[in-house]
């Protein structure tokens, strides 16, 4: 027998708990986004508070906008809620940010030396130059940097040696580096100067022992300014000797801050700077001078005089930030040209300085001009932008869209490599500002492509106050007696004063006394954040739909936050107070939903359940799990079910049985529908208890039927067809075990058959065999005999 059951009463209660849960679910959902809104929770009291709250956030001026009991800060809202709450949108205030591009001179496309009064201040590699923006906070504002570097741009080059005694045999090869380096560099620019330097460390005494090419210690010695005459490098770096120093780390660290610092001296141009670091050894940096008892940190400023470092012994080395610093704020690439042995060590130095290049010296610098070459030509192939210190609250992304379409964003939005001579590049930039200057006034900001002269100069204008604060009145009899400035449609109290219209003062009550008294159990929560504190009182916020209303001492209660069923507040059966149900007679339950009546639950013997259960909600709930049914009347798994109403069944169906002359009287207690076959019966899992009965009648016939009880109604589901079992069908038989035999007969002939042809091939193959070992004697037949007998007389003798 197969049982199923329908939902009984408790899967309608599980339905209804599901039903519940959603629409609370619905609601949380409503307030969270209520209590999410920034514009409402941030409780700004004028426009200008509102509009620095988030880009959202509108105010309305208009004056008739807040009902009764609403607070100013209720001014601010989202646009969207501001439109739904009959706030006319010429009535919003609600300011954009903007921007303006000042310059903006297209990028050039090629340097040409020989122009006239073309200067290298002529070329444009980026652009724009100037713009300003106007920045609402949390509303990005963004621009397009283009990047393109110009043909046959110039380049000046300062080439700064370590001069200490290991370098003395790369001394002899780059005195002939100007002549040869400028013939190098002209296939890039016509354009170019260089320039010669060196360096040793801070020491005064002099420790050259009998050697007459051996100078005293030096700290940095400017010995040629930036020029374009290559013979004169040659010949003055040919009477330079090498110092006596024979330690190492080295000072280069004072040399290259010098030559960042000393333009002048250097005669650095506003174009591409390169400076070369050629040594063969480390380098001190920020606190190796306490070595010395030098303790004074390096100033960074420029202390040349006849073109000698003259303070080494007075500040310490400079640290590698400082000189990240300075080399950046003069636009110089570097280039470490050092030993093998050091490689390791620059290449973290190169790390931590950006625009910066490591390449191996020889061990007497004879590659030094390839080295340079190949040094200009990475460099010159990337492009990363840097920026200069933001304001407080500003943040600012990038996006790169590079050579054959390589994007990126975050810190790589900002760099861009591979960049040949012509390449066009571009960076979208997004400059946020979270907060308000501190003084009010514009900021300026630059971005520029390090390593190169040019930047974009970006004035940066902060939206804090509305358009309407410009139109306040002073003193206005509006805000209760002249407290306050009336401005865009609310008051703006004057110091001393508090409330809605500036109706309470300080003096009385204070601003914590304020806060305190509208905190329930002393929280957090300012009205229950459904409301305002006005002089120590919390002033309920109104709801859109006026039959909803929060309510209490600290707004804490509500009349719309009660438990629904059928979608109904309360059910339909109560009214809600302070977020609980108040049931009306003979209603109970958290949403009102559960009835006390309990006719519903009468069985047709007039009891309750039937005996079998309890009445809850109006439904019956059975104790016996056995039996189910409205009225706990049906027990689908107790024996003899489908039995009880075979008869009944059989000769309503189909005429038959014991019952089928007294059928219409002892069983019309039931509505008897047919059905085709099986899979048109009712299957478990329908709104009423099922049973499924399989029953067999006097012809050894089976029928199917379901009985059920719905509602108050019996049903029954019968298969209006007999399944009869059918009689054995003779001839299959006959002709199968004739044809059985047969085969079995041809089985055995040929079995036999096959045992006679095997046997008689064995026979043959013996014979065979044998006739193959048999030997015959030719000289006589074995079977004859002679005709002539002899006889020999035993007593002859021969005579």
């Amino acid at each position: 027998m197969y049982v199923a059951s329908e939902i009984n009463h408790a899967d309608k209660m599980d339905l209804k708990l599901l039903l519940i849960s959603t629409l609370l679910g619905v609601i949380c959902y409503s307030s969270a986004q209520q209590e999410g809104n920034e514009c409402i929770t941030a409780i700004a009291e004028s426009c200008g508070e509102c509009i620095q709250v988030g880009a959202k956030c509108g105010w309305c001026m208009d004056p008739g906008f807040l009902k009764q009991g609403e607070a100013t800060s209720t001014r601010c809202d989202e646009l969207e809620s501001l439109r739904k709450r009959g706030c006319s949108s010429t009535k919003v205030e609600n300011p954009r940010g903007s921007q303006r591009v000042l310059k903006n001179k297209a990028v050039t496309n090629l340097w040409n030396k020989g122009a006239e009064n073309l200067r290298a201040e002529d070329i444009t590699q980026v652009q724009p130059q100037k713009l300003t923006l106007s920045l609402r906070l949390g509303e990005p504002q963004s621009f397009n940097l283009k990047f393109k570097r110009a043909e046959d741009y110039p380049i000046d080059l300062y080439y700064l040696m370590d001069l200490s005694y290991s370098m003395k045999d790369d001394l002899e090869n780059v005195k002939n580096l100007g002549t040869q380096l400028m013939l190098e560099m002209s296939k890039i620019t016509s354009d170019f100067r260089i320039g010669f330097g060196s360096f040793v460390e801070k020491k005064l005494l002099n420790p050259c022992t009998g050697d007459q090419n051996c100078t005293s210690p030096f700290s940095y010695k400017n010995l040629l300014t930036l020029t374009s005459n290559g013979q004169e490098f040659n010949t003055l770096v040919g009477q330079q000797q090498i110092d006596g120093n024979l330690d190492s780390p080295e000072g280069g660290f004072d040399a290259i801050m010098q030559v960042a610092v000393c333009g002048e001296h250097i005669g650095w141009r506003n174009v591409t700077r390169l400076l070369v670091f050629s040594t063969d050894a480390g380098f001190h940096f920020a606190g190796d001078g306490k070595l010395g008892g030098i303790v004074l940190p390096n100033d960074g400023k420029c202390h040349l005089e006849n073109n000698m470092y003259t303070v080494s012994h007075y500040y310490d080395h400079p640290s590698i930030a400082h000189l990240v610093q300075k080399l950046s704020e003069n636009n110089i690439q570097t280039i470490f040209a050092v030993t093998e042995e050091f490689q390791p060590v620059y290449m973290e130095l190169k790390n931590l300085i950006p625009k910066s290049a490591v390449g191996i010296l020889s061990a007497n610098s004879s590659n030094v001009i390839n080295l340079i070459i190949d040094a200009y030509n990475s460099l010159s192939s990337e492009v990363i932008l840097e920026n200069s210190k933001l304001p407080e609250g500003v943040t600012i992304m990038y996006q790169s869209r590079c050579k054959n379409g390589v994007t990126g964003e975050g810190e790589m939005g900002r760099k861009c490599s591979n960049i040949s001579i012509g390449d066009d590049v571009s960076f979208t930039i997004s400059i946020t500002a979270k907060q308000c200057p501190k003084m009010g006034k514009p900021e300026t900001i630059k971005i520029k492509p390090l390593g190169f002269n040019e930047e974009v100069e970006i004035t940066l204008n902060f939206i804090c106050e509305c358009d309407c604060h410009k139109d306040g009145i002073e003193n206005s009899d509006i805000c209760h007696n002249g407290n306050g400035t009336y401005e865009c449609g609310a008051c703006r109290c004057n110091e001393g004063r508090i409330g809605r219209q500036c109706e309470c003062s300080t003096n009385e009550v204070t601003s914590e006394d304020l806060d305190k008294s509208c905190r329930k159990d002393n929280g957090t929560d300012i009205c229950s954040n459904n409301g305002d504190c006005v002089c120590g009182t919390c002033e309920c916020k109104k709801r859109e739909n006026p039959e909803e209303r929060y309510s209490g001492m600290f707004c804490e209660c509500d009349n719309f936050n009660c438990d629904r069923s059928n979608n109904k507040l309360c059910g339909g059966h109560g009214h809600c107070e302070c977020r609980v149900c108040i049931c009306d007679a003979n209603w109970t339950g958290s949403a009102c939903d559960c009835s006390l009546d309990t006719t519903t639950c009468l069985a047709s013997n007039k009891q309750i359940c039937n005996g079998r259960g309890t009445c809850e909600c109006g439904t019956c709930k059975c104790t016996n799990p056995k039996f189910q049914g409205p009225s706990c009347e049906i027990c689908p798994t107790c024996p003899g079910v489908c039995a009880e109403h075979k008869e009944c069944v059989q000769c309503r169906a189909f005429g038959t049985g014991e019952k089928k002359d007294t059928c219409e009287r002892d069983c019309s207690y039931f509505n008897l529908i047919k059905v085709k076959d099986r899979d048109k019966l009712p299957q478990p899992g329908q709104a009423f208890p099922l049973m499924h009965c399989k029953e067999r009648d006097a012809n050894d016939c089976w029928f199917y039927y379901t009985y059920a009880v719905n509602k108050t109604e019996k049903e029954v589901h019968v298969v209006e067809t007999l399944d009869c079992p059918a009689g054995p069908d003779i001839i299959p038989i006959v002709a199968g075990v004739v044809a059985g035999i047969v085969l079995i007969g041809l089985a055995l002939l040929l079995i036999w058959k096959l045992l006679m042809i095997i046997h008689d091939r064995r026979e043959f193959a013996k014979f065979e065999k044998e006739k193959m070992n048999a030997k015959w004697d030719t000289g006589e037949n074995p079977i004859y005999k002679s005709a002539v007998t002899t006889v020999v007389n035993p007593k002859y003798e021969g005579k």
